[in-house]
């Protein structure tokens, strides 16, 4: 690569163009210039800049062919670049829907199918590395979907069902106490989650194989958060019958103890009618259906997970449920410590 030899005055200024430059790759084409000046082998020069000995030839070549003007970027004669606010726009829309709304029948979406869906309503082509690149920018993530039900209902209904159980909620006479029920799963075989580890270590879970259920039946107090539940070995109208007589002996004084429940079987079955009729103090509210972000023991179960049942190293369903009880009478013992302070 001697036609790459510089005068020392040439030298000297190119040192300076370095020094100045604010674009980092101009700054690596003219050192590499500045390296090959100096006699040094292309490999060298690859690896003290940290790039490819194909670029050292490329820049070689084109300074040898153009001169200073050949350090430029030949990709500036291209037009106008091809990722702008409107395009990164477009793609945070499509992203928010599926293939399948643009006429495609794969219903996840991949870089290549980006590409295709952007071309057909940007009309300008972009490659999968740029789109990988707009990816980042807007901050998009390969994530997993959460399932959700919809509610059957309309929405003017639903929310004048909500509005109703809120009045009620807020308007609660002094000798009337109204909680939020539903029952959980616990399973031997642990549910399994996401904990801290450290390089090249993956934390191992022991299973017991073959998997053992109990149930929980709770009802969160919606003034204070005090818990009430009972266990159970099978998730039938008994259980949910248990709690209704618990709430009973829990608050001796209430007149009337409001139950929100959601539309689970269990609920309105007929031993669970014929028990309400020798329980004159519950009456019982339902949610609409498929609503479990509208009732706030959801959040008691999540937590429950997270703090007991989850990775958990339990070898027996009885050492488990000794967990459960144990966390649930803490949390109760924690909230009315709370409150009490509240009201202080």
């Amino acid at each position: 690569m001697n036609d790459t030899k510089l005068t020392r005055s040439e030298k000297r200024k190119l040192r300076i163009w370095i020094q100045r430059e604010k674009d980092a790759g101009m700054r690596t084409r003219m050192s590499i210039i500045l390296h090959l000046s100096k006699g040094r082998p292309a490999v060298l020069v690859a690896e003290s800049l940290h790039v490819a000995r194909s670029t050292v030839y490329r820049v070689a070549d084109r300074f040898r062919q153009w001169g200073w003007i050949g350090l430029a970027d030949a990709r500036e004669d291209n037009g106008s670049p091809g990722v702008d606010a409107m395009l990164l726009l477009h793609l945070r829309l499509i992203l928010a829907s599926t293939p399948q709304n643009y006429g495609w029948a794969r219903p996840t979406w991949t870089q290549e199918l980006l590409c295709e869906v952007l071309a057909e309503r940007t009309g300008r082509r972009v490659s999968q590395a740029t789109v990988s690149r707009c990816l980042k920018a807007i901050g998009a993530r390969l994530g997993r979907p959460r399932p959700t039900l919809r509610c059957p209902w309309t929405k003017g209904r639903q929310t004048r069902r909500l509005r109703k159980i809120d009045r009620l909620i807020e308007h609660l006479a002094t000798d009337e106490v109204a909680v939020h029920a539903d029952e959980v799963d616990i399973h031997l075989n642990p549910k399994i989650g996401f904990d801290w580890m450290l390089p090249g270590q993956q934390k191992e879970v022991l299973t017991p194989g073959k998997n053992v259920k109990r149930y929980v039946a709770g009802a969160r107090d919606a003034q204070t958060g005090k818990l009430t539940w009972v266990t159970a070995s099978h998730k039938r109208s008994g259980l949910f019958i248990d709690l209704l007589r618990k709430l009973e002996q829990a608050y001796p004084r209430a007149r009337v103890i409001h139950v929100i429940v959601d539309n689970y079987s269990i609920h309105s079955s007929r031993q669970t009618e014929l028990a309400l009729a020798n329980l004159p103090r519950i009456r019982l509210h339902s949610l609409p259906p498929y609503s479990p972000k509208f009732n706030p023991i959801e959040r008691v179960w999540l937590d429950l997970h997270a703090e007991v049942t989850r990775n958990h190293r339990c070898r027996t369903i009885d050492e488990l449920m000794a967990e459960v009880e144990h966390y649930l009478r803490y949390r109760n013992r924690t909230r009315s410590t709370q409150s009490v302070r509240a009201v202080a």
